[in-house]
């Protein structure tokens, strides 16, 4: 213990006497400026200012996690041809950006995170299989609705099973886009390859590997994309129903089954417009191409005429009429 001198003083005061190099006091100046410096601080971030390193930081966080979307999106494009079955590819022939129009023809909410699943930064593919002896028409008019909805990556290949295309069939999608090559701006890629196939097949989700097999299968699953389903089962079901007749019966049939689908469709479109409601459907894309597939149009009732010509005025089954010519 430090020991301090007491010396009386006249009146009995006490004076202690303390040594002055045993404490030394804080800078009160000093701690006061401090303070006043950590107080303009958090003064400034209460106002929303960011600190600049904090800035900096963010930044390169945002750029590392762009290229790490950009890689994520090639290596699913790379592995599109390389563990698919489809990896002897000889010819990569176009890909194409169809800019949305300011029109849509569809204009139902469709959510494809909702429908495909959220997948940041990879792009969703949906690849098909066709033969070139059989052009999927309904296909390739759902595409050119798609185009309107989405910003699609488009583009054909061609197998090697198959010796020859027409060059029609090679520019069916539209012609090649300068920025085909980043992947990670378009929502939709979708692949056409013409192969020596029996059955049109699709394949969604390389990493899945789900197959959908049929042309009518696959036109009800792009369909989905563009606008809901009906919801009432009984509108549903006429368009099933619809499109299980252009298939099987327009398209595949007998002539007296082709026949019989004919006169169905010239009295329902009698009582109607369209075939299943007042707006164009799944059933009017189906059983239009499907028709005009089977060169059926030209002896078709006056109704199914009329019903050809109004689809045609809607442009997006244009591209698909010149394949047949």
């Amino acid at each position: 213990m430090p020991m301090y001198q007491v010396k009386p003083i006249c009146g009995g005061d006490i004076k202690v006497d303390l040594p002055t190099c045993m404490y030394k006091l804080p800078n009160c100046h000093a701690q006061q400026q401090q303070g006043n410096s950590c107080s303009s601080e958090q003064h400034a971030l209460q106002n929303g200012d960011v600190d600049p390193a904090v800035k900096a930081l963010e930044a390169r966080q945002d750029e590392i996690l762009r290229k790490l979307y950009e890689l994520k999106a090639a290596v699913e494009g790379l592995a599109k041809t390389v563990t698919t079955p489809d990896a002897d590819l000889d010819l990569t022939v176009s890909s194409s950006l169809s800019s949305q129009s300011s029109t849509a023809l569809f204009t139902g909410t469709t959510d494809l995170d909702a429908l495909l699943g959220k997948d940041l930064g990879a792009l969703r593919d949906i690849v098909i299989n066709a033969n070139p002896a059989q052009p999927p028409l309904t296909l390739l008019v759902l595409h050119r609705l798609l185009c309107e909805r989405y910003r699609v990556l488009s583009t054909v290949h061609v197998h090697s099973s198959v010796s020859s295309v027409p060059p029609q069939l090679l520019s069916c999608l539209g012609p090649r886009h300068p920025d085909s090559h980043s992947r990670h701006m378009f929502q939709l890629g979708f692949t056409l390859i013409w192969k020596d196939v029996p059955k049109l097949q699709m394949k969604f989700s390389v990493r899945n590997m789900c197959p959908i097999d049929g042309e009518a299968n696959v036109a009800r699953f792009l369909f989905k994309l563009l606008a809901p389903y009906p919801s009432e089962p009984a509108l549903a079901t006429l368009v099933d129903s619809w499109v299980d007749a252009a298939f099987f019966q327009l398209a595949e049939g007998s002539s007296e089954e082709r026949a019989a689908a004919l006169r169905d469709l010239g009295s329902a479109l009698g009582r109607s417009a369209w075939l299943s409601g007042p707006e164009l459907s799944l059933a009017d894309v189906a059983c239009y191409c499907c028709v005009l597939q089977s060169g059926s149009a030209p002896s078709a009732p006056a109704n199914v005429r009329r019903w050809i010509k109004s689809c045609d005025n809607l442009g997006y089954f244009s591209h698909a009429k010149t394949l047949l010519q």
